[in-house]
């Protein structure tokens, strides 16, 4: 398995920070959805998505700490709380505003084009390489994982200390939701195109022909959270909230296209 990578860079005030470590995913097949779960992941269907690279963890305070230094972007509105200031801990309360100019901000910094996952990238790495099963560890349930019920009392875990799965992405589904790009429809399947979906067209002017969408309002999430009774959320379980909301249980974790990508 290729290791996770780092790289230090200088900001426009000459302050060193280092990059997410990024893991490849590998291009490949999947089954998206589930027979099992909710309407909205009904079909079953079969997605290939090309290679990319994911955050081994959840973007952090540290990180995003060095993005409001080097822009004097926004705080998040828990930034100074306690429960959620930890260095280590996944940032919470962007915006999906936030987090895509948080992406732009390194894109710019690394010359690489870093952005959310789409809500099939997020699905096919969270499965670690697993065809149809639950969560990113397999068929057990949740209280099956080390310590599960004394975890996630008031806020989400320092990243990287956790399971993790068969790509070596770490919190993967679990600490926080995490924002992906697509614009959200509960009935996206239905026309979900076989390669590297992209989720509906914000005003679903781009959608397929026959395709009947009501104008997306919301953009998708996946994962579960340190607030959910349920902590940890299955591999095709989809959410969904509109993009200006702040909440303390959601986060998120970057992707970055690969250049040779087939």
């Amino acid at each position: 398995m290729p290791q996770p990578k780092t790289e230090s860079l200088q900001t426009g005030a000459h302050e060193e920070f280092t990059t997410p470590r990024m893991i490849r995913i590998p291009a490949g097949s999947f089954l998206m959805g589930s027979d099992a779960g909710q309407d909205n992941e009904r079909p079953v269907h079969r997605v290939w998505v090309h290679t990319f690279e994911m955050a081994a963890c959840q973007v952090t305070n540290a990180e995003y700490g060095q993005f409001i230094s080097a822009t004097g972007h926004r705080k998040p509105v828990h930034w100074d709380d306690s429960n959620f200031s930890d260095p280590l801990q996944p940032v919470v309360a962007p915006s999906w505003f936030d987090a895509v100019e948080f992406c732009e901000w390194l894109s710019r910094m690394t010359q690489q084009h870093f952005r959310l996952p789409t809500e099939a990238e997020w699905e096919y790495a969270a499965r670690g390489g697993l065809e149809q099963e639950s969560f990113p560890w397999g068929d057990e349930p949740p209280e099956s994982l080390a310590s599960y019920a004394a975890r996630w009392k008031t806020g989400p875990e320092p990243v990287g200390r956790a399971e993790t799965n068969g790509y070596g992405l770490c919190d993967i589904g679990a600490n926080v939701h995490e924002w992906c790009a697509d614009w959200f429809d509960a009935d996206y399947y239905r026309v979900s195109p076989e390669r590297n979906p992209q989720g509906p067209a914000g005003q679903v002017d781009n959608a397929p022909a026959g395709a009947k969408f009501t104008a997306p309002a919301r953009r998708a999430s996946r994962g579960g959270s340190w607030r959910h009774f349920t902590k940890v959320s299955r591999c095709a379980a989809r959410s969904s909230i509109p993009p200006e909301f702040q909440y303390a249980d959601y986060g998120f974790r970057v992707a970055c296209d690969v250049c040779d990508s087939p």
